[in-house]
This record gives structure tokens, sequence and C-alpha cells, in this order.
């Protein structure tokens, strides 16, 4: 059936939704599968990029909504009502605040509601039984808004009575997900062709529902780029005519901790400002569903007038106050970004402040490049408390209550040597020559560090003088570099040479003739990496030197203990041998692309590794590793003088339904460390247009 959904020939008049009776818009889709959406207004915009989701996404579409809405218990029981007492109190600030929102982007809000009423009444038997065609627009923002971190504040209030610290993170992390991005953007000065050039390059688990789509109104909005499964605007990256931008992870420290005393002789108030104040009470009912019929149930949550109620314990009332929280704005501001054809009409967008994280890598048609650490970020009155300090206050000017403008986040806009990266490292070397001052930002900015990531990502792009056009920009994403191996494994080799052991000589032979990459027919990378994860497991500090701040860029090199780097070669190898049948086994032998019924050998390994190219993997039965998450969306684009250039590539393809021609389709290119042409113009989309159609419930 949902074969047919999506490609049975479609040949239709316009269209007109039973919701609110303005037109559909078209739907083109090009190879692979990609949706270009060509309304005659917003709310038709916000119509087809919903429908285009839910042929593609179902269920996953509807119950993220369901979940916003706070009603997840009503439909599926018990079970699932958790979340609902969080959620319901961010939908009613939603419906509260909807009509503050500009017109425009309430347009796609209603239009994307009206599209997923229409798909559930066509196709009632894909959705549970209890989720009723009702949704509105105020439920598509609550999807995007976020709520505050009590339950992460509740566990170090209690670390912080019990005098605990927070275990030590694990150092190796390979089976962990290396959540984050890549991202550069090169000035005309770097470029074969005299244009700038942005990649963007999000890594996540491979269900985080990256959805690639063009969305054109005319006269209003044409833009390329990625949209998350079951939102408008909940992150938005990519591309119009004129411009684009990437966003990548940073660590922003947007909320703190306070501790106050509770009122001598009072119920339920603290003393602030010298005065005794109420504490409130707020009472959250859920229903359930409870076999034919349903039952409620209350949790109470309680706030003070500097932020929400944490716990109270020991004559104190501990609160976490939240920069950002309540914020409503966060679709606007992307919509703004959209439509934005100047630098300076993109930074007015984010003046708004209305995405609490992430930082972005912006390049333009007019040459400009420009990087930007965004968040919002508290002014505090105070030292940053982190994760690790709660703060007594007995007066509201000890508690943070502006943010830290714009205009001073930590930001480098055409910097020399023209290029700008982020790897998710701290924003101090987003260009070698233009490296920012730690005295110069905000004492809560995160501090200096370069991962062997972004250490990579500077020796791709960084070279004085190198110009790059946008293949080659391409082909440096598809590095296989091991740059741990780069590192230490001449200082491994020399220390293994004092040993004669068998294992040992054997060990050293394959590792000496390797490449140093992680690339499919590489031997040595799977024997490197098994004895990276013993050694660094038994060594608390594993390289000679610890990093610091000085010299850029500054790097990790030599070992810490050449006599246990050894001794876990020699585990290493046997357990490599032992499992795999050799020491030189191809990483790619091992290392597997498994979706649908393709079985692929794949390059890539984890950012602790020193990967570019970020893959990490599960362990399968049958002894090989899978793909669990990492690169997956891939866009890189070049700003033309008329029309912008581009590639792409979406891993897991544009479905996650496993009968879908689009589940896993693209996964073979992406293995091959390929990217597919991108149709943007109307002329390019119809010569690779695949299928048309106007959407609706006869859909």
């Amino acid at each position: 059936m949902i074969r047919s959904i999506l490609f049975a020939a479609a040949a239709a008049s316009v269209l007109v939704s039973t919701a609110t009776g303005q037109n559909r818009p078209e739907i083109i889709r090009t190879a692979n599968g990609v949706p270009h959406i060509y309304a005659d207004d917003l709310w038709g915009a916000g119509y087809g990029l919903a429908w285009v989701q839910l042929e593609d996404y179902g269920a996953r579409v509807v119950n993220g909504l369901v979940a916003a809405k706070g009603t997840m218990g009503r439909v599926f029981g018990k079970d699932s009502v958790e979340g609902d007492f969080a959620r319901r109190p961010v939908h009613e600030l939603a419906t509260a605040r909807w009509q503050t929102l500009e017109a425009g982007t309430r347009a796609v809000y209603e239009g994307f509601a009206a599209a997923v009423n229409d798909f559930v009444q066509a196709h009632r038997t894909e959705f549970a039984a209890g989720i009723e065609p009702d949704f509105v627009g105020w439920d598509m923002l609550a999807r995007e808004m976020g709520g505050t971190g009590v339950a992460a504040a509740r566990r170090l209030v209690q670390r912080h009575l019990a005098r605990t610290t927070p275990a030590a993170p694990s150092r190796g992390g390979l089976d962990q997900p290396d959540d984050g991005s890549n991202a550069w953007a090169l000035a005309p000065s770097r470029t074969r062709s005299g244009r700038a050039i942005l990649l963007r390059n999000p890594h996540l688990s491979w269900d985080a529902g990256y959805y690639e789509a063009q969305v054109v109104v005319p006269g209003v909005l044409d833009f390329y780029g990625d949209f998350r499964i079951g939102t408008a605007f909940a992150v938005v990256g990519g591309f119009n005519r004129d411009l684009g931008w990437a966003t990548t992870n940073n660590d922003i420290d947007n909320d703190e901790i306070y501790s106050v005393d509770l009122a001598p002789g009072l119920v339920d108030h603290i003393l602030l400002d010298g005065h005794s104040v109420a504490l409130t009470r707020q009472l959250v009912t859920v229903e359930v569903r409870n076999g034919a019929g349903f039952t409620s149930e209350t949790r109470e949550a309680w706030h003070s007038a500097i932020g929400p109620v944490v716990d109270r314990i020991g004559g104190k009332v501990y609160v976490i106050r939240t920069a950002g929280e309540g914020e409503h704005r966060g679709g606007e501001m992307f919509l703004k970004m959209m439509r934005a054809t100047t630098l300076a009409e993109w930074q007015a967008a984010l003046r708004l402040q209305a995405r609490a994280t992430s930082n972005l890598t912006y390049a333009d048609r007019a040459g400009n490049i420009f990087y930007v650490w965004n968040g919002t970020l508290p002014s505090l009155p105070h030292p940053p408390g982190r994760d690790s300090l709660i703060f007594p206050v007995t007066s509201t000017r000890q508690v943070w209550s502006t943010l830290v403008p714009f205009d001073s986040m930590p930001q480098v806009k055409n910097p020399p040597d023209g290029y700008v990266h982020n790897e998710n490292s701290s924003p101090h070397f987003t260009n070698l020559k233009a490296v920012l001052d730690t005295l110069r930002l905000p004492p809560n900015v995160e501090p200096p560090s370069l991962s062997l990531r972004s250490q990579l990502a500077l020796e791709l792009i960084a070279k004085p003088g190198k110009k790059l056009t946008l293949e080659d920009v391409v082909h440096l994403k598809h590095s296989y570099r091991m740059l741990l191996a780069d590192r230490i494994k001449p200082d491994l080799l020399a220390a293994a040479a004092t040993q004669e052991t068998d294992a040992i000589k054997a060990a050293t032979a394959v590792l000496g003739a390797w490449d140093n990459t992680a690339a499919v027919d590489s031997k040595g990378a799977v024997l490197f990496e098994m004895w990276w994860r013993l050694y660094s497991a038994r060594v608390r500090q594993p390289f000679a030197g610890p990093w610091s701040f000085g010299s850029p860029p500054p790097a990790r090199r030599g070992l810490a203990d050449p006599t246990q780097a050894v001794a876990s070669l020699a585990v290493a190898a046997d357990s490599v041998r032992t499992r795999f049948g050799r020491l030189d086994v191809p990483w790619g032998e091992v290392h597997r692309v498994r979706i649908g019924n393709q079985d692929l050998p794949v390059g890539g390994c984890h950012g602790a590794l020193g990967c570019f190219r970020v893959l990490w993997f599960r362990d399968d039965p049958d002894g090989k590793r899978s793909v669990q998450g990492g690169d997956g969306w891939v866009l890189a684009v070049e700003f033309g003088p008329v029309v912008p250039r581009a590639y792409s590539v979406l891993a897991y393809g544009q479905s996650n339904r496993p009968d879908s021609p689009l589940f896993g389709d693209q996964a073979g290119m992406f293995a091959r460390g390929e990217m597919k042409p991108i149709a943007f113009t109307r002329q390019d989309v119809e010569r690779t247009a695949i299928r048309r159609y106007r959407p609706g419930p006869s859909n």
C-alpha cells in the first residue's frame, strides 16, 4: 500500500483543503524521492511539508504531536503517561502565546496541522485507534518548544546534598554516540571558482529523522535543506539562492541552580529581598486510557519568583533558572533565516535569540562567511555554575535576569585565510589566524577545546593558499583518515619494537603497513581500534602530554604509558585474531551498513579516533559491526552568481517504512563516499521529476 501511496500516478486537479478552503501545493519528487513543494502561500508550504513527511514516516509524525499535546496516556495507556506531565504545561503555554507569532509563521503551522488531519482521516488504519484528526496550529508549535531541565537539576541537587561528584565520563566512548556535526564555510579566496562554499554535515543517530526537501512560495520563500521529522522548524539548515547555513552542537550552559532559604514559621514561602515570597503550586492532570474508558492522574509542580522548584530539603528551596524557558519563536526565527537574502537580514533574525543552542556556520552569494557560537546565554552576576555549582541567594540581584546580547556572543566574520569551521569544539579556533581571546568572551562560554576531529578538519582545509572546488569539498568530507593513528602510532611501534614475541611482531607488521585510515579496504584499522579501546580504558591519561591552549593548532601526541600500550597490543592482537580469523582483516569486512536487505562495507570511524567521516557501530550476532549513527545527512553547496550548485546524500533515505522504495535507497551511494547532485531550479526539478501530485485525502 505504501509503495502505491508514494509512486502511483497522480493526475489531479487542484484540491481544496477541507480544513481551510485554501489551495493545496504541488509536489514534485525527484531522484531518491526528494520532495520539491511548490505552494501559493505559506499555509500551502506547511501543508505540503507535513504531507510528504507523513507519506514517508507516517505514525512517527503523528505520535510526536500526540506527545507534544501531553495526551500519550489518553491514546496509549498508563505505560505512556509519564511524559504527559511535563508536556502538558508546555502545550498550555504554546496555546497562550499562539497569537503573538507573526501571521506567516502561524500559517505554516496551520497548514502543517491541516495536512496531518487530512492524512490521518484518509489512512486511519495506520494510526492508533485513540488518535483523532483534530490537530491545530499550536499543537505544531508545542512540538517544537522545549521544557526545563528539572530532572537533571534534581540529580545535581541530590549530588550536592550527598557531597558527591558526578562520575567521570568514559574516555574512549567508542560505543557511545558521537552526537554532533561538522561545518565548513570557505570564502571566495579559498575556492577555485571564486564563489563561497558551505558544508553541512550533522551526525546523529540514524533514526534522528533528518528529512531533505525544497519548499517554494514564489516571491516569499525558496529554501532547500533539511527538516526534522514531525516538525516544520525544529532545527533547519540549508540554503536559498543567496545564502545558507549549517548547525553544529555547542556546549552552552544556559541554566543555573540557586538555593533560597525557606521563610521561618511560614508554609511554602521563601526569603527573597528581605521579604517572604509565596511559592505557587501547579496541578497537572492528564487522562489515561483504562480499558474502554479513561481515568485521570494528577501531579503537582512548584514554582518560585525566580524559576521552577527542583527540590525542598534542609530548610532550602532549590530552583532552576533556564535561559529560553518557554521560548516559542524558534520557528519564527528559522523562517526569517530561510527568507533572508543578505547577511544583515540573516543576523537580524538571529537577534531574536529564540534558539537555545547551536553553532551556526554561514556563507553567501556575496562572498561573506560567518560563524557564531549561538544560543541563549545568561548574563551572570556570579561565576558560572556549569553542572557542579549551586549558588545560595538572598536577593534577586544575585540571580541572572538578562541574556548576553547576540552581538557579544563569540563570532568570526570574513577572517584571514578565508575559512571558518566547527566540529563541536569550542569557538576559539574557528580560524587559526583569528583565534578568539577567552578573556574577551563571556565567562560562561565553554573553555577552549579542539578535538581530534576538529584538528583533522584544519589539516584538510586550513593550509594557506589552498583552493578547493565544490567537488574537492565533497571528496574531503569523505576523508577516511584516522588522525589518532597519525599522532600516536609511531610511539606505539617504537615501544613494541623492544618486544620479541611473535604476537607483537605480527601486530606491528600489520600496523606498520597500515595507511592510518578507516577506508573499506584498510588493513590494520580494526587492530588499532581494538588496541585503543583496551589501552585508553587502562590508562587514566593515555597521551604523553595533556591538551593545552597554546600554539594552535594544539595536538595530543605520544603515549603516557608505553609498557601498558604494548601489553594492550598483545591482548588486542589475540582478540582480533580470535574474532575475525586474522590480524589484517579489512575494515569494511567488519564494519557494515545494514539497512533493509542491504549489507554493505563502509568506511569511517568514531570521532574519538580522529575521524572526520564519523560513524559509530553496534556489535551484531554474526560478529560484524553495523552502523547506528554518525554521518547520514551531508550537504555541500557553492553559491553561484545566479543559482547555487550543490550535492547531498541522506544515507538512510527519505523514509523509515521498510516497504518503501526510499528506505535506505541512498545507502550504497553513502557507503561508496558519493553524493547526488541537487535539483534546485524549477527547470532542473522538471528535468529529473519522477512523480508529481497534489497532496490530499485522495492520495
